[in-house]
């Protein structure tokens, strides 16, 4: 098995202790009608196909914030974040030593100041001690992190706007299942899976073929991570994404950086669809997911707690 071979993953979510677990069965009929558009009778469930929060971090969700900085040119302020933010979620002594640091921005001792499971930030203040006095002593000390973890930050800020473009569709009530004129859909792969180098942005002319595509699974609605070649569509779905992209000051050219960082873009469905099963005594979900989606935005339409308890 070679990375990249992963079709999916099976999930069985255990909801112990649930306050109220007879309200399960109407959160799957409202989930099953949207993925029929009907009355809900099948197995099947459709939500939003958002990124969860463990995309941003789980203990500490900065990470997207450190690749707006990236993509903003603003490298001593995403080396300075990446150290010192804290959270109320990590140790007492982790919070103490990241807002000493950001403090007194004394770079040597902060190696020592900083506990030693903080590789990564100690290893930023290590090339900082060695000088910080433009923003390219900032980009080479976030350079010293791995090239996976360089690539997540922009990957990150990606996820984010996506999750903001979806959040602005539904509350403009814009469909998830099918498409609109303006949308950009791709299409289904040999696996079934949406291809997101097989898209078409649909016109009026188009709009009922399409739709047809997508009710039968053969085409899915998408919204861009965005990257220099991004394809916005035309009408409101690209007013969306574009007026996501303008507050969040970022531009496709902001993603043309050499390195880990640079990014080209690409397309992912605005909604997944799956059978979900469920049992109770204890509450327990069943289900199934391609990869990159987050079993976590499923589950969350049952506990409706705040998503950092899912991550």
């Amino acid at each position: 098995v070679l990375f990249g071979d992963l079709a999916g993953n099976e999930f069985e979510v255990v909801v112990r202790d649930a306050d109220r677990p007879d309200n399960a069965a109407d959160v799957a009929a409202e989930l099953r009608a949207n993925a029929e558009e009907g009355d809900g009778t099948s197995d099947a469930v459709a939500v939003p196909n958002v990124f969860g929060q463990q995309r941003f971090g789980s203990k500490r969700p900065i990470t997207h914030r450190v690749g707006l900085d990236v993509l903003g040119g603003d490298w001593e302020g995403a080396a300075v974040r990446y150290v010192c933010a804290a959270s109320d979620r990590e140790p007492e002594r982790t919070r103490r030593a990241r807002e000493r640091v950001a403090e007194r921005r004394d770079w040597a001792a902060a190696r020592e100041t900083l506990p030693g499971h903080l590789r990564y930030e100690r290893a930023i203040a290590g090339r900082l001690a060695e000088g910080a006095d433009d923003p390219a002593d900032y980009r080479a000390a976030i350079e010293r992190l791995p090239s996976n973890l360089q690539q997540m930050f922009v990957n990150a800020a990606q996820s984010y706007a996506f999750n903001r473009i979806c959040s602005e569709r539904m509350r403009r009530g814009l469909p998830f299942g099918g498409p609109v004129v303006g949308d950009v859909v791709c299409f289904a792969g040999d696996d079934g899976l949406p291809d997101p180098d097989r898209t078409q942005v649909v016109d009026e002319g188009r709009l009922e073929t399409v739709a047809r595509h997508c009710d039968r699974g053969r085409a899915f609605v998408t919204a861009p991570l965005v990257g220099t070649d991004t394809e916005f569509g035309a009408g409101e779905p690209e007013d969306i994404a574009r007026g996501v992209l303008e507050d969040l000051g970022l531009e496709p050219a902001d993603f043309d950086l050499p390195g880990e960082f640079g990014s080209t873009g690409t397309r992912r469905a605005i909604r997944v669809a799956t059978d979900l099963q469920l049992e109770g005594d204890p509450l327990t979900l069943s289900f199934s997911l391609p990869k990159g989606s987050y079993a976590t935005t499923l589950a969350r339409e049952f506990l409706k707690v705040d998503p950092d308890r899912l991550a």
